[in-house]
């Protein structure tokens, strides 16, 4: 039986697109610990904002904002486990000079220091969703009026649980590396099925995480729009922007949000 129908993005050498039937995928924190962030030393603290926001549950938060006050198309980034948000620096002005407003944010727990922030609270994985789900109303605040998001593996996780809960103001959603399950953050059918914003599943071949796996099990049962995209490089989510393959992931996401966070038509009659 063939696959199902694709969203096509641009490939190039190195990279391919693939389709699996959907299998159950159990990743434990501890298989990502392993795991560092993309370097940040090409990053300008003057190019950006440190912000802080408070979650639902009183947890103060670290923040920094990138690109134009007046934009109109925002991206969330959130970080992996045991990276924070400056693993997403160099990334987050790289959209930025694409013109979105960009906020890149730690998880409770992770204090970096530095221009890297410090967020309160005890690091727990399974509270990703609601810190997550209190920098997307922060930066709704800033102005955008379309918002994507893109998390690196549990960051990943995180995302399509929260896009699943907002269904009608989340207008894409990028991951890298993510999960189906990490700890108590599950990421399965039902909870696909409720994403209508356009997704799009980045994974690296040789990632000893189980990232493609997971990657064709979500893509499977996920609806449209959506695409799979697997580059030939063993690196795990914010890695793969500077590993072999690092322009090809930049240039991909970039293609999702330029695609599905462009200003959509007025209805008229």
């Amino acid at each position: 039986m063939a696959p199902p129908a694709r969203v096509a993005l641009p490939t190039r050498m190195g990279s391919t697109a693939r389709f699996r039937p959907a299998v159950t995928i159990v990743l434990l924190a501890l298989s990502l610990a392993a795991c560092g962030g993309a370097s940040s030393s090409s990053f300008d603290a003057s190019a950006s904002q440190a912000v802080s926001f408070k979650t639902s549950d009183g947890v103060t938060l670290s923040g920094r904002l990138f690109g134009p006050v007046d934009a109109q198309e925002g991206v969330v980034l959130s970080h992996m486990l045991p990276a924070d948000q400056t693993s997403w620096y160099p990334f987050a002005q790289r959209l930025a000079g694409d013109g979105y407003r960009v906020l890149t944010f730690d998880f409770r727990g992770y204090c970096p220091g530095g221009d890297g922030g410090c967020s309160a609270g005890t690091k727990d994985i399974n509270a990703a969703p609601t810190d997550l789900d209190a920098a997307l109303r922060y930066l709704r605040k800033q102005g955008p009026q379309r918002i994507g998001l893109a998390g690196a593996s549990m960051g990943g996780t995180a995302s399509l649980l929260v896009a699943g809960t907002d269904p009608e103001n989340i207008d894409a959603v990028v991951t890298l590396s993510a999960p189906e399950v990490l700890s108590g953050l599950a990421v399965g059918p039902p909870q696909l099925a409720t994403i209508s914003a356009p997704k799009l599943f980045i994974a690296g071949l040789g990632d000893p995480a189980g990232a493609v796996q997971a990657a064709d099990a979500m893509y499977a049962n996920s609806p449209q729009p959506s695409d799979e995209q697997i580059v030939t490089d063993d690196s795990h989510g914010t890695d793969l922007l500077s590993g072999p393959q690092g322009e090809h992931v930049q240039e991909l996401i970039e293609q999702w949000f330029a695609r599905y966070l462009a200003a959509r038509p007025t209805p008229t009659g």
